[in-house]
């Protein structure tokens, strides 16, 4: 006896199906989408693997053997259990319930995320979430996320999704440290008050900078190339870190705006940098994109976040 193969017996049922309608092998091809000749080959197969005949051959057509009938009887009801397990399955993933893992970053879970988790599930109750906070991408791949919430300007090609929009960034500093500032005579430009900075004295400021697991960002680079390395006083490798930083006086920071402009101690001192912006990403793996949880999500936070950017 061979090993069976089981998309063989899919094709016996199929035929013993049709048979016990009153048609035969073109009925079963038809209802199957193949041709005449592919049913009687996976019959042949499968009889190769049983080791016995299934069907007696006649120039009337086929008449089921003892040992078909006997077969027969033992798959009854196998192709509504199967279509009942692929139902469920399947049912599982259209559902909008279930465990869904995302990640992201620390400032953004914090700034932009979390309101749209409680809105998401006030209106999905039976969607659990599993938050993992990390700067780095996560291997969508190999399943250690369903969704990221990324900032990129080229997100990985491997991953589909929707760019939600741009964050941007601008030069802050808190009140008190420009007036301590001013007194060391680092005051504003024409037209600019005492607590203000001007561009051609930011190499002689105290500034707050990022550490080398954040040196890919254009702040650090611009960093690096404004200031002199001593003028950095304290690198952080965090941006929620470097706001509270800023707002506590250590010295001037390049700040995402949507984290600092509520930040009633901190002043911007110049207007946002286009080379700053960061493109906003909602990203998911291709085979996840069409499961029902996953695709309400993603919609959910592409329209809610998007929003609250502007």
């Amino acid at each position: 006896m061979h090993n069976m193969d089981w998309e063989d017996l899919r094709y016996f049922i199929a035929l013993s199906g049709a048979m016990g309608r009153g048609g035969g092998v073109s009925a079963a091809a038809r209802e199957l989408g193949v041709n005449h000749s592919t049913v009687l080959r996976r019959l042949d197969s499968l009889e190769r693997a049983l080791g016995v005949r299934l069907f007696e051959r006649f120039q009337s057509g086929y008449t089921m053997t003892q040992a078909g009938e006997t077969l027969q009887a033992r798959l009854s009801g196998v192709e509504e259990q199967i279509a009942s397990a692929r139902s469920a399955v399947g049912g599982q993933d259209q559902a909008l319930e279930g465990e869904i893992r995302i990640t992201t970053t620390d400032t953004l879970a914090r700034s932009l995320l979390m309101p749209s988790l409680a809105r998401f599930q006030q209106r999905h109750p039976g969607v659990r979430f599993q938050l993992v906070l990390n700067n780095a991408f996560l291997n969508l791949n190999r399943r250690e996320a369903d969704v990221a919430l990324r900032p990129s300007n080229s997100p990985p090609d491997t991953l589909v999704g929707r760019r939600l929009g741009a964050l941007s960034s601008a030069i802050y500093a808190s009140h008190s440290y420009l007036k301590a500032a001013a007194r060391r005579g680092l005051g504003g430009g024409v037209g600019m008050g005492a607590s203000s900075a001007a561009p051609e004295d930011w190499a002689a400021h105290d500034w707050i900078g990022l550490d080398d697991s954040l040196a890919h960002l254009e702040q650090a680079r611009w960093l690096a190339r404004k200031v002199p390395p001593e003028r950095v006083r304290l690198r952080v490798d965090s941006l929620l870190a470097m706001v509270d930083a800023a707002r506590d006086g250590i010295g001037m920071a390049p700040l995402l705006c949507h984290l600092a402009d509520p930040e009633r101690r901190l002043q911007r001192v110049a207007d946002p940098d286009p080379r700053f912006d960061t493109g906003l990403w909602v990203l998911t793996h291709r085979d996840l994109k069409d499961t029902a949880r996953i695709k309400a999500l993603t919609q959910f936070l592409y329209e809610d976040l998007g929003a609250a950017l502007g």
